[in-house]
């Protein structure tokens, strides 16, 4: 589409890949529950929560596409032990919709929301990253329903958990929450060069406050 390749640097752009993981040939479908059905004209990505501005901001499928496009070529580490290197991710930059929707200056985290109420929480830190990408494309084509269509969130750095499929907006929030996988026992951050598998791995700061 013209637009410039990002590609991945530091330990995860070699061969090297995160402890614990192996190199997968081809893409395995892997999710929780049914795959949703796509429906364009009730298609909506919203922004809410702790907004700069304090509104809600919400684009059409339409809408959506057509905002800025970039791709990133990154690796996709799953924590059941999976990797997949040199993938070409295309869509949308999570600082694009943090430009179109400026946080208020004291969030620190974000709710990705996805289909069926299922919900992952990231760091502000990591959401910001230049390669968080709200992805629409893998290798120059369409993402098929099972592996996110319309869109899914990657985020290189850490486990794939922690970019969901089937993306329908983003809360911006002044402390964290653990998401869907992290209230069932998954690590809260999620870094596969530290193997943060499990919550009970977790150390202090990792976790939200009780």
């Amino acid at each position: 589409m013209g637009h410039p390749v990002e590609r991945e640097s530091g330990a995860a752009a070699g061969s090297e890949l995160p402890p614990g993981q192996r190199l997968q040939r081809g893409w395995p479908v892997t999710h929780y529950g049914p795959v949703p059905k796509f429906r364009p004209e009730r298609w909506e990505f919203r922004v809410f929560g702790a907004t700069a501005d304090g509104d809600k901001h919400t684009w059409n499928h339409e809408e959506f596409t057509a905002l800025p496009y970039t791709t990133v070529v990154a690796d996709l580490h799953c924590v059941t032990k999976f990797s997949m290197t040199g993938a070409e991710w295309g869509g949308i930059p999570a600082r694009a919709i943090l430009d179109l929707a400026p946080p208020a200056p004291d969030v620190t985290h974000v709710m990705v929301w996805a289909e069926y109420g299922f919900s992952s929480n990231l760091r502000l830190s990591d959401f910001t990253g230049d390669r968080t990408i709200f992805a629409t494309h893998k290798d120059g084509e369409l993402l098929t329903a099972e592996h996110g269509f319309p869109v899914r969130l990657i985020v290189p750095h850490l486990y794939a958990w922690k970019g969901p499929k089937w993306v329908r907006g983003v809360e911006y929030m002044t402390a964290d929450r653990r998401g869907f996988w992290e209230e069932r026992g998954y690590h809260n951050i999620g870094d596969p060069w530290k193997e943060q598998r499990y919550s009970y791995q977790e150390g202090p700061g990792d976790g939200p406050e009780l």
